[in-house]
């Protein structure tokens, strides 16, 4: 290739996984995730080494986090159910026998069906107000259709009430519009074709929705229409035929001169505020809203845990990677230095083997 050729432009993965010095390993990655299948198992192996781990006359606590954070999800709950049939015991509570504090709560969540963590920290935050808000948000904003449905499943079935009903007891107003209408998981889809016309009634919509008793619009249009509708990520072709046009967000900046967070500062209050705020952030760059969750719960005088075990753990097979990436870009140093200096105890060892590697 002459030196006036060209070059293709790197897909966002190859430019994730560039900054982060993994461009020559993406076939080994396979994924945005920081964990994957691991392609050497044996479920016996595991068992074994698991029990050992917690038969002697200390518990070692590094094997058992070897074990737990080299393994899928789907992997893990392999290895739970051939401990059951060879131990006759229940392998989560042989551990949280063994184990305490933070490595305990981590060893859990790791553990658990994805299902089952998320319903525990969702009713949880329900149960508790303020700051845990933002908890709801977040796994009601960021988990996918599929996942929030069985969600809401095993929470009906586990506490014998329906995630909505606690939502309505929990909270009111905007706020409880805003979290009923996330919980029903009916989100458009994303297309290949930009509905023009659909994007123009939205921006007048909010335009418009600048007074009293017009807050319904904001939920609506933020809650049901697609990430790429609201906020467009790459070129497509308009249902017309015409070149590509901003989508929503960025309309509404250049017709109103502030973007929607703006108007959502200005026209919202409280809790309403600071969740349409946050859905608005997982709307723009659901990498980018993560890697500030994490900064936040690192900043605090005692870490925040239990933020660091749901967010890693959740986001450790889908994309961790480019949490870490967003993270280094925007603060300048490394999650994995970052959880170093800031974590203490066993649990350090965990979260650092979920985060994986530094990013130099």
């Amino acid at each position: 290739m002459s030196g006036t050729s060209r070059k293709a432009r790197p897909s966002l993965t190859q430019e994730i996984l560039s900054y982060l010095g993994l461009a020559n390993k993406t076939a080994a990655w396979g994924t945005l995730g920081t964990l994957r299948t691991f392609l050497s198992f044996s479920v016996d192996k595991d068992v074994q080494r698991l029990l050992r781990a917690i038969a002697g006359q200390g518990v070692d606590r590094h094997a058992i986090v070897d074990v737990l954070t080299n393994r899928s999800r789907e992997q893990r709950q392999v290895i739970s159910r051939a401990f059951q049939e060879r131990t006759q015991q229940d392998l989560l509570t042989s551990l949280q026998a063994a184990l305490s504090g933070n490595l305990e709560r981590i060893v859990v969540a790791l553990l658990q069906p994805e299902a089952h963590f998320d319903a525990q920290e969702l009713r949880t935050a329900l149960k508790d107000s303020g700051p845990a808000n933002e908890v709801i948000v977040e796994i009601l904003a960021t988990r996918t259709p599929p996942q929030l449905q069985e969600c809401l499943a095993v929470y009906k079935q586990g506490f014998q009430v329906e995630a909505e009903e606690d939502i309505k007891s929990a909270t009111r107003g905007t706020l409880q519009d805003l979290f009923l209408a996330l919980a029903k998981g009916d989100r458009e889809t994303c297309s290949e074709v930009i509905d023009y016309h659909l994007a123009e009634q939205d921006v007048q919509a909010l335009k418009q929705a600048d007074r009293p008793g017009m807050e319904e619009t904001w939920v609506l249009i933020l809650t049901q229409r697609n990430p790429e509708h609201l906020i467009r990520a790459r070129p497509v072709r308009l249902s017309h035929g015409l070149p590509c046009a901003p989508q929503v967000f960025d309309q509404y900046q250049q017709r109103t001169g502030h973007e929607p967070e703006h108007t959502i500062q200005d026209r919202f209050h409280g809790d309403a505020q600071m969740a349409l705020l946050s859905l608005a952030s997982v709307i723009r760059n659901t990498p980018l809203y993560f890697a500030n969750k994490l900064h936040r719960a690192l900043q605090e005088t005692e870490p925040d845990n239990q933020a660091l075990t749901r967010i890693l753990i959740s986001r450790s097979e889908i994309d961790l990677l480019s949490i870490r990436a967003e993270y280094k870009k925007k603060f300048g140093k490394s999650l994995y230095s970052s959880l170093q200096d800031a974590v203490k105890g066993d649990c350090r060892l965990a979260l650092l083997a979920l985060c994986r590697a530094e990013d130099l």
